[in-house]
């Protein structure tokens, strides 16, 4: 990370100076806010956040419960979400505390003796090179308390506001802000505040949801699941393995826990009737300790502790729209609703948590950008038309997927490997949380020049690869330059052609963003950093030996914050090892220009000299 920009401060880095005015924990609600969010969940706190790191943003959380959560129900992290984690900055925290599954196993009744289980084969979770970050389990409370330090000790020093319960909600687009909330506090008073935007992340009972008129629609698949974080004693070999059990005497998936010791099971139930609820049944915890139990034997399973244990129903249910809009209007969006308050599944496919995060990542920089009057707020329009398609593909594989899971039929017809675990290996980007891909839009071009990168797909997420930091020789991930502080980043994959030479690809580039009347950083205001809204980076073919920083143009040297420091961290060189331009098929020729948004999703792929394309792209949005 970079600190000292405006001057030495000693202490904590990741403490950020507080904006003026900030306050610590206790300072009451505001009568007016920018934004206003309900519910301290995944989405919420994403979201929080992000917008936490702008000072000139009046945020707030509001949070029905009276402290943070202590127990989690969520606990897988996909390699996207770490991903994400890695641009807000708790990456490495969250890889030394969690569970890393590294390998599924996958048992069967024995066909030559069913009373006994055989393990049928075991496969690597996360296919090689999908992702730099593994596929992580780690509690949701620890998720919650990275996202809360985040929001501690950034500029806003933003803290939930505990205890306060949204009754009513109301929109008039008169005013500067047009949403009023009513609150009520644990002593039952009210308190009414005013927001120019407020998002609901108040889970699958939203109120925020009823309050704009939108409903969860869906199905039940008639399935009760157990599930239960247990200490246990057993004699099961794969007891620290993710492993997926399939018996005539029922189904078992286990989710070993971070720590060493802790570990979940999920435990097939009976089938429910027809309408019939999970509560009807009257199910303790006895029942899944049994239930269990049976499908382990001959193994021995002694339960000695449990730390949370739930029943649940499958089921799946989306809204149609993530924001207040009417059909058929245009009107600026007012209320969003993100997370469970617009999509709920069941937990097998580790994607609740996970999903909702991404969300709250995809709204909070646009949100960031419109209210700092730095985009055109029409861009808040895509949240829904972008998330509402992710959720639909979930709601869809998580259907698919629970099917699979309560299925009895082992796959004859695939031989010896069963069709769950057939699924499990093709369903594997999903799960990884690799399966979002965004469609062309305002913030997101068309395709039309994606052969110079395959390996960065427009719409998908920036996959990272190794390189060399020119200025320091230090090896690293190219995509950890995204951090998650609302710019966007141009990479620019440059030719193999001495960078110092007056008429090279990227010197010519520079030149126009520098000196063009089109360029987009024209949208820069008096007074911020070259990079204040774009961050260009540059990525050579060289060896960093071969490349001279002196040489460089002045836009990859840029003088930057109160004292006018140069920033030499914006160009880096191929590792030998792992050549980025052979691992994404970078043309060699003639280069690459890669855009990439704020949440880390490629927005488009143009040619070096494409700068008609590049002054377009940006002036469809940037204000």
């Amino acid at each position: 990370m970079q600190y000292h920009r405006d001057g030495f401060r000693p202490g904590d880095p990741t403490i950020l100076p507080a904006a003026p005015g900030r306050a610590e924990a206790g300072a009451p609600l505001p009568d007016t806010v920018d934004v206003l969010i309900v519910g301290s969940g995944p989405a919420g706190l994403a979201l929080a956040a992000q917008l936490a790191a702008f000072p000139e943003i009046t945020t707030r959380i509001v949070e029905r419960r009276e402290g943070p959560m202590d127990k989690g129900q969520a606990d897988g992290i996909s390699c996207r979400s770490m991903e994400m984690f890695q641009a807000f900055g708790f990456a490495d925290t969250v890889l030394a505390q969690g569970y890393w599954v590294n390998e599924t196993t996958f048992w069967k009744d024995d066909p030559a003796n069913p009373a006994r289980l055989v393990r049928n084969g075991r496969v690597q979770d996360v296919e090689h090179g999908l992702s730099e970050m593994p596929h992580v389990i780690l509690n949701q409370a620890r998720v919650h308390d990275m996202f809360l330090q985040v929001m501690r000790h950034s500029p806003n020093r933003l803290h939930p506001d505990y205890g306060l319960t949204l009754q009513t909600l109301s929109v008039d687009e008169t005013g500067d802000h047009p949403v009023t909330a009513t609150l009520l506090t644990a002593d039952g008073s009210e308190r009414r505040v005013r927001a120019r935007f407020l998002v609901g992340c108040d889970g699958a009972r939203s109120a925020v949801r009823r309050a704009i008129g939108r409903e969860l629609r869906g199905d039940s698949a008639n399935q009760a699941w157990g599930v239960m974080d247990v200490l246990c004693e057993t004699d099961f070999p794969d007891i620290r393995m993710k492993s997926i059990l399939k018996s005539d005497r029922g189904s078992v998936l286990i989710i070993p826990r971070e720590g060493g010791y802790l570990t979940r099971i999920y435990i097939e139930m009976d089938r429910l009737g027809e309408g019939e609820r999970v509560a009807e049944r009257a199910i303790t915890l006895d029942h899944l300790v049994s239930a269990a139990q049976r499908v382990f034997a001959p193994y021995r399973l002694e339960v000695r502790e449990v730390a949370w244990w739930s029943v649940y129903e499958i089921g799946q249910r989306l809204t149609d729209k993530f924001d207040d809009v009417p059909a058929g209007s245009n009107r600026l969006p007012r209320v969003f609703i993100a997370g469970d308050a617009c999509h709920t599944h069941s937990p097998k496919a580790g994607q609740g948590m996970n999903v909702s995060m991404g969300d709250g990542f995809n709204l909070g920089w646009k949100l960031a950008a419109v209210l700092r009057g730095r985009a055109d707020p029409v861009i808040l329009h895509s949240y829904s038309a972008e998330r509402q398609g992710v959720a639909q593909d979930l709601i869809d594989f998580d259907r698919r997927w629970a099917a699979i899971m309560s299925a009895r039929d082992a796959g004859a017809a695939s031989g010896d490997t069963p069709l769950f675990q057939r699924s499990f290996v093709e369903n594997g980007r999903y799960t990884a949380g690799m399966q979002v891909s965004y469609q062309p839009g305002v913030l997101t071009g068309l395709a039309t020049h994606q052969a110079l990168a395959p390996g960065f797909p427009v719409g998908e997420r920036f996959h990272s690869a190794p390189v060399i930091r020119l200025a320091d020789a230090r090896p690293m991930q190219l995509g950890h330059a995204v951090t998650a502080d609302g710019r966007w980043r141009l990479f620019a994959f440059a030719p193999a052609e001495d960078p110092a030479e007056p008429d090279s690809a990227i010197r010519r580039l520079c030149g126009f963003l520098t000196d063009d009347p089109a360029s987009p950083l024209r949208f820069n205001r008096p007074g911020d950093d070259p990079d204040a809204q774009i961050d260009l980076r540059a990525v050579f073919q060289q060896g960093f030996r071969e490349v001279d920083l002196r040489g460089l143009p002045p836009l990859l040297l840029p003088k930057v914050g109160a004292l006018g420091l140069v920033d030499h961290e914006k160009s880096f060189c191929a590792d030998p090892a792992q050549d980025i331009f052979d691992l994404r098929g970078i043309d060699r020729t003639t280069g690459a220009l890669v855009i990439v948004r704020p949440d880390q999703h490629v927005a488009h792929v143009l040619p070096l000299d494409a700068t008609d394309e590049l002054a377009a792209f940006f002036a469809g949005f940037l204000i």
